[in-house]
């Protein structure tokens, strides 16, 4: 699927998950010489590791890993296997890049460039992470969402959005936040305000909970006050409740991780191309 005359810069799009080939697709469509490699899966035709890798510009999946591997669903290929084919003089992308990827990287003489940590990717981002939450706690839940109790734990980007998407479809929408101006926002939206630090003795009518802090709110104490028939939702990287422990009493916990990719995975691939170019742009 190359296209673009010799003197463009090649781009290799190597393993993830769908969005990841929308991508591939969309930067063809713009006239990039794109190569892949571990996205067979979702229609692209693949060439061979080698070849792939010695594109200019190299854009590797977001999570970037899982454990040691390469995030892909085609074969099981490790970091270092597929740094020792790069170059330090490449251009090299992911999203979600842990400390141990880039320690591993520098150790090729690489450098990794996080795409996932730019505002404007994690903003647009935000859209379908709130989309698909509420897509799954429909899924979830025998009760319409409209009139539903519903807690949102956090009020960052994911928190602003998912609370407003849910007060449109009717939920009662409760939002804890930590700081006293997102407290004071909150209020001025019209939904109900609980300090996160605080939550003891209030948790007892909620139907769904949403977690989008990544680390433990909801411990074993405080899930006991949650009503057997409430639904947990993560949406955080890191757990914000003791799942073993919700497990325990019987709460449905379901992990809500990736959402961009499962709910729209166009939309961010769309995202991820539009901060390329940013990036890109600013490279130049």
């Amino acid at each position: 699927m190359e296209r673009g005359t010799p003197m463009e810069k090649t781009i290799a799009v190597l393993g993830g998950d769908r969005r990841m080939a929308l991508l591939a697709r969309l930067l063809a469509e713009d006239g990039h010489p794109v190569r892949t490699w571990g996205l067979a899966a979702f229609g692209m035709e693949d060439t061979a590791l080698e070849e792939a890798a010695q594109a200019d510009r190299v854009v590797l999946p977001v999570p970037l890993s899982r454990g040691k591997n390469l995030n892909c669903t085609a074969a099981a290929l490790p970091l270092c296997g597929l740094f020792a084919l790069l170059r330090p003089e490449q251009r090299l992308y992911a999203g979600g890049v842990k400390a141990a990827d880039r320690e591993a990287a520098a150790e090729f003489g690489l450098t990794l460039t996080d795409y996932l940590s730019r505002e404007e990717l994690a903003v647009r981002n935000g859209v379908p992470t709130a989309e698909g939450a509420i897509e799954t706690a429909m899924a979830a839940t025998d009760v319409t969402l409209c009139g539903t109790p519903c807690l949102v734990i956090g009020f960052g980007r994911i928190g602003k959005l998912l609370a407003h998407r849910l007060r449109g479809l009717g939920a009662e929408v409760t939002v804890s936040a930590r700081r006293l101006d997102d407290l004071a926002w909150i209020d001025a939206f019209g939904y109900r305000g609980l300090r996160t630090n605080r939550l003891a003795g209030r948790l007892g009518s909620f139907r769904v909970v949403f977690n989008t802090v990544p680390n433990i709110v909801l411990t074993e104490e405080l899930l006991c006050e949650l009503p057997r028939e409430c639904v947990l939702l993560e949406l955080a990287s890191q757990p914000g409740f003791d799942r073993a422990a919700a497990e325990a009493r019987g709460l449905a916990c379901v992990s809500a991780l990736g959402l961009p990719g499962k709910a729209a995975p166009e939309t961010a691939a769309r995202a991820i191309k539009l901060t390329l170019e940013k990036i890109w742009e600013e490279e130049a």
